[in-house]
């Protein structure tokens, strides 16, 4: 569904990743240090920054779509965004639908098109909320409401960048089981960046782990973890440090 064939991208004169090659036709979570280039390679997938190599979605090539075919085929979920404008819950979710409203009478929303926002609203737990002004929302509130917004817009590939960011642990689990239910649907994929590993794990069989802005690692689950190849990307011993953790939680430190 998606590959990247030898993609450069960065900001001005320098590359921020480098020689990016892989195909996806199921989920990805990246993970890898601050600074790695995780969030450059969503923006360039996205068409959001310009790129060297090719990306291909479906097989066709971006550099050769307009950017409102690529919009029907990949949507992007950011870090927590600034909110400049006060629109209710639900005109925003709305907003979603946009490139499926355009050139129709008025651009006048239809009963599926309703029916679309309000089950995204349900998959991130805030129908109940539809009318509320998104100025009035908590930092996780919103979060889910531009999540509901992605997934309104009912694309092919959805790029996650951080997105359980402010999200409380009940919510947090509660979207990665939606994500994993929403991509056995029609042959859906979600490519996502998280610091969180184990919410990684819990989402993807597949992990692409970066390091300087390159692909150290792109392999299952199983294979990462029993080799310990975190470890050299992280700088430490992360099965060691798991391992710890867990005991506490079964009431011994040793």
């Amino acid at each position: 569904m998606l590959t990247l064939n030898n993609v450069s991208a960065g900001y001005g004169y320098d590359d921020i990743i480098k020689n990016i090659s892989f195909e996806a036709t199921d989920n990805i979570s990246i993970i890898g240090p601050n600074g790695c280039g995780k969030t450059t390679l969503l923006r360039a997938i996205a068409n959001i920054i310009p790129s060297r190599g090719s990306i291909l979605i479906q097989g066709k090539t971006i550099s050769d779509m307009k950017q409102r075919e690529i919009s029907k085929k990949i949507a992007m979920l950011t870090q927590l965004p600034s909110v400049y404008f006060s629109y209710n819950v639900i005109s925003t979710v709305m907003m979603g639908r946009y490139l499926h409203l355009k050139n129709r009478f008025m651009n006048t929303p239809t009963k599926e098109d309703w029916s679309v926002v309000e089950e995204s609203l349900k998959a991130v737990n805030m129908l109940e909320e539809k009318d509320k002004d998104i100025l009035q929302l908590s930092g996780g509130q919103l979060q889910r409401v531009f999540l509901a917004r992605v997934l309104a817009q009912e694309p092919k590939i959805i790029l996650l960048d951080e997105p359980t960011n402010n999200l409380d642990l009940k919510c947090q689990v509660e979207i990665m089981d939606y994500l994993k239910k929403w991509t056995r649907k029609n042959e859906r994929i979600v490519i996502s960046v998280l610091h969180d590993i184990n919410l990684a794990l819990d989402l993807s069989e597949r992990l692409l782990v970066m390091k300087n802005g390159e692909i150290h690692t792109d392999a299952g689950v199983e294979d990462i973890l029993a080799n310990g190849l975190l470890n050299n990307v992280y700088d430490m011993d992360v099965k060691e440090y798991m391992k710890k953790t867990y005991k506490r939680w079964n009431g011994t430190r040793k």
